[in-house]
Parts: C-alpha cells; structure tokens; sequence
C-alpha cells in the first residue's frame, strides 16, 4: 500500500512538472538598433542659417551650377560655393549653413534652398555675409525621416539621430520590444530588418544656371517649381527676393525629380515620367505621361527624346536596374524607344547625341545615342561611386560619394580627368 502511494504521488509531481514546462515559453536573445531623435525648435533652426568657414566635401549631394560657380549641397549642413573659373583648379571658396538642406537653385543673387520642410531665399551678394530674405513655411510637408517617423514634438524639428544597439531576452516569436509603442524611439529589429541608415532625399535661359537631374528644383525664370514627394509648387520669382507661391497640384505617389527643357517640365517618379506643359507658367498643365514598375526614376530630355534611369535600392524596391529611352515628340503619347540594362543608374545628362549616365559603382559612363535602338559606349570614368552629372559643352561636372570630379571630353571620346574636391585624406 506504501508502495502505491509513494507511486501515486510520484505520478502527480510528474504531472505537475510537466503541466507547469507547458506553461513556459522558450525565450530568445534578440539585438535592435534604437534610434533617439534629437530636437531643435524651428528659430534655433534659422538661427543657424549663415555664412561660414570653408569647409571639406564631405558628403555631397544635388548641385547646381551657374557662371564659372558651383553651388554643391553638403546634405543636411549647407552649401559649398565653389570658383571653378578653372576647371584644373577649382577653389572650395564658401559655405552657407543651413541645417537640413538638400535641394537648391540660384536666380541672379538669389538662393533659394529646402530648410528641412521649409523653403528659405538667401541674398549671396556677399558670400561672407549672407541674408535670409524670407522663410517659405511648409513648402515639403513630406519630408520624412526615419522611415516616415514623425517627430512627436510637433513643434520641434528633428535634426539628427542618436543611435544605440539594445539586446533584449524576449519570447521566441513575438514582437516585443520591437512592437511597443514608442514614441520617443524608433526601433528596427537588426534580424528582420534590412538597414541602410538615417538621416535627419540641356537647353536653358542663360540666367537659370544649371542643375542636375537628381533636383527637386527647376528654374524657368521668372518661375521656380518645386516637387514633394506628391505635389508640385510653383513660385513667381519676379522679384527674385520675395517667391510669391502661386500654386500646388497633386501629381502622384513617389514624385523624386523635376528637369526643365524649353517650355516643359518633365517629371521623374517611383512610377513613372510626368510631363508639364508651361504655356500658363503660372499653373502648369499635365500634357502627358509614360508608366513604369516601381524603381526610382530621373530623367533628362531634348526636343525629340526623354531618358530614364530607373534603379533599385533604398525606397526602390524594384529589383530594376535600365536605361529608358522614350520617343516624345507627341507629349501627350511617349513611346518606349528601347530599355538598356544598367548597373545600379542614377543621374544623367544629356548633350546633343551624347549621353551621360551615373551608374553607381560601375561609373561614369559616356553613350552615343544618334543610334537610339544601338546606342554605343564610348568611355567609362571608373574608381567612384557617381550620383549626378553636369555637361556644359566639353566640360563634365561629377558629383560622386567622395566628392566632386571635373573632366574634358577628349576628341578621342575618351574622359580627361581635370580635378576633384573631395575629402582631404582621399
């Protein structure tokens, strides 16, 4: 009887034991990288606008060039204006800080620049002593950060990132950490996450300047438009000091880039090319359009023909990497000429039949396009990872990740490397 009993209670703590490791959840040890924003009120903002020391190329974005200056966006810092009276020896001769700036165009004395959701005119009569004109509120209500994080001070602006790596044990399978609701942090989970970092994106009047084709802003005097990630704005820069915004009209999801040609705006977005009409400046008329799968899209265009890049990689999720060239002589039907593929494109510029295209890590690469369904490469600038192009006549201005690079077009159709700016230990 002793025997059973003992048995019998041996049976029960087994079960109970057994009951109690159901219970339990398998725990697991998972690492996030938590990124905390830093917050400036928008006067301390603006209070940082202003002429500086020179300071090195440290990582360059859009550009813009007018005369014998170059105008080259320090993302998120300013802007360095370059004297590149001589192309061999260019001179980093001024910088404007203004704290969250990427895009920019220059009218006259006059620069008007993205100021993180603002747009801000400068008077640059005097490099050394800028003046703010005036502050355009809520021109790029868009402008993300961190992955469509909006900052929770809505009074504040997020100006940069702290970040921290946290491992946490947690169960197995659940959101965690990972799907608290944290408003003060925003939290990728490093396993499941792909992380690619945060910050806090021709033929012209000789007075516009020259921008890339990665630029947010056009200049066709005495108007400039802007693009959101939406919309497009147009301003009259009559009075070059004071942009009287005119306008807003929604064009569509993904809108990344704006070029001008003659009295067109053609317009690059994760969908496809929209083309404007200017014969009302004041309120441009949707006269065409071309569709495309989803892949981040600039383009450049002359009377007859457009170019299109189109590129994986970032918030283009496309797996497309090619070249597009679209017949456009009938605005309002584009055609599909023929696609190249390409290596990872971004920006491009094109030159009566040549054509320049930044393929990413594959280079600079130069096309004779007179043939559009046989174009010929003619050279490849390597050793760089390119971002935009700037061709005016035989000169070719580089932006790329470590700087920025000058070159001839030989009469062999070969690049002559003529200069770079870039960081002083490259």
């Amino acid at each position: 009887m002793k025997a059973l009993q003992k048995l019998s209670r041996l049976l029960a703590l087994c079960l109970f034991v057994l009951s109690f490791s159901a219970c339990m959840k398998d725990t697991c040890w998972k690492t996030y990288a938590v990124f905390t924003p830093v917050y400036q009120t928008t006067q301390q903002v603006r209070n940082a606008i202003g002429s500086a020391t020179p300071r090195p190329i440290e990582e360059p974005g859009k550009f813009f060039v007018k005369g014998n200056y170059i105008f080259l966006n320090e993302i998120d810092k300013g802007i360095h204006i370059i004297d590149n009276s001589n192309p061999a020896t260019p001179v980093n001769k001024y910088f404007i800080a203004i704290p969250g700036n990427q895009d920019l165009a220059v009218s006259g004395n006059f620069l008007y620049a993205d100021l993180y959701a603002d747009m801000v005119t400068i008077d640059i009569s005097d490099p050394t002593n800028v003046k703010v004109k005036q502050y355009q509120p809520g021109v790029f209500p868009f402008r993300m950060w961190a992955n469509g994080f909006v900052a929770s001070d809505t009074n504040k602006i997020i100006t940069e990132w702290i970040r921290r790596d946290t491992t946490v044990k947690e169960e197995c399978g659940s959101t965690g950490f990972f799907g608290k609701d944290r408003k003060d942090v925003v939290i990728f989970d490093m396993m499941a996450a792909s992380f690619s970092g945060i910050r806090a994106n021709a033929s012209r009047p000789p007075s516009s300047g020259q921008s890339g084709s990665m630029a947010r802003f056009a200049l066709v005097e005495p108007y400039l438009y802007t693009v959101t990630t939406n919309a497009l704005n147009t301003f009259d820069i009559s009075n070059p000091s004071l942009p009287v915004f005119k306008g807003n009209q929604e064009i569509g999801w993904g809108i990344e880039t704006i070029y001008p040609f003659k009295q067109n705006l053609f317009i690059g977005s994760a969908t496809g090319m929209f083309i404007y009409g200017l014969s009302n400046p004041a309120a441009p008329i949707r006269t065409g359009m071309f569709s495309h799968a989803r892949a981040c899209d600039p383009v450049v265009a002359d009377d007859d023909f457009a170019y299109v890049t189109l590129r994986s990689g970032t918030t283009c999720t496309n797996a497309t990497n090619q070249l597009d060239i679209l017949d456009v002589r009938n605005l309002s039907a584009p055609v599909l000429v023929k696609t190249y593929p390409m290596t990872n494109p971004h920006g491009l510029a094109v030159q009566g039949d040549d054509l320049f295209i930044c393929d990413g890590k594959a280079g600079l690469k130069w096309y004779d396009v007179r043939d559009k369904r046989n174009i010929q490469l003619l050279d490849i600038a390597t050793g760089m990872e390119t971002y935009d192009v700037i061709v005016s006549g035989d000169l070719v201005m580089l932006v790329a990740k470590d700087g920025l690079y000058q070159y001839r077009l030989g009469v062999n159709n070969r690049f002559s490397l003529l200069s770079k700016i870039g960081y002083p230990s490259k």
